[in-house]
């Protein structure tokens, strides 16, 4: 299973964007799709995950201002990304879990990143 990430950019504070995370290959059914981000010098942090049943987690400094949701027909993830300050920007990652529905074994997949840089 491979993953593209896409939609990022450079922004200036206070403003919004949405990054796509889209998974292809064959055979498989992915259960949960994650968001990440790196900064430089710095440990990659979680920010969200959807299950494939619709449940949401959000890491604390993404309540109120990131929303993630998922069209599980194209096995895409979405983050929007709103009031967007200079200290979230990063490298932001996607990964997918999911098995292969040919022989059952479980994979995590992990997208390339797309880099967003949040300034004036």
């Amino acid at each position: 299973v491979q993953l593209q990430a896409s939609g990022g950019g450079l922004v200036q504070p206070g403003g919004s964007l949405r990054l796509s995370c889209a998974a292809s290959g064959s055979m498989f059914r992915i259960t949960v799709m994650g968001w990440y981000r790196q900064a430089p010098g710095k440990a990659r942090e979680m920010i969200a995950h959807i299950t494939s049943g619709g449940s949401l987690s959000y890491a604390d400094f993404a309540k109120g201002r990131f929303t993630v949701s998922r069209d599980s027909a194209k096995n895409t993830a979405y983050l929007e990304m709103n009031s967007l300050k200079p200290e979230d920007t990063a490298v932001y990652l996607c990964d997918a879990r999911g098995y292969y529905t040919n022989t059952g074994s479980d994979f995590q997949s992990w997208g390339q990143g797309t880099q967003v840089t949040v300034s004036s």
